[in-house]
């Protein structure tokens, strides 16, 4: 990730609304940005957005 990016994170749907145990996904040029909502300010994981794509149609299609 672009060290000048200011990503706009949001919570997974995934994730349901009961519980802290959940990610945020921010959509960047090209790129997801995946991290864990209790702690935000450590690391992330950046996936292609075609990686990003297929994971989310197989997901879907479960």
């Amino acid at each position: 990730m672009c060290p000048s990016a200011n990503p706009n994170f949001r919570k997974s749907s995934y994730s349901g609304g009961q519980t802290q145990d959940c990610v945020e996904v921010a959509d960047l040029p090209g790129s997801a940005v995946v991290r864990d909502s209790q702690h935000p300010d450590l690391s992330h994981l950046e996936v292609p957005a075609s990686e990003w794509r297929a994971l989310i149609a197989t997901v879907r299609s479960a």
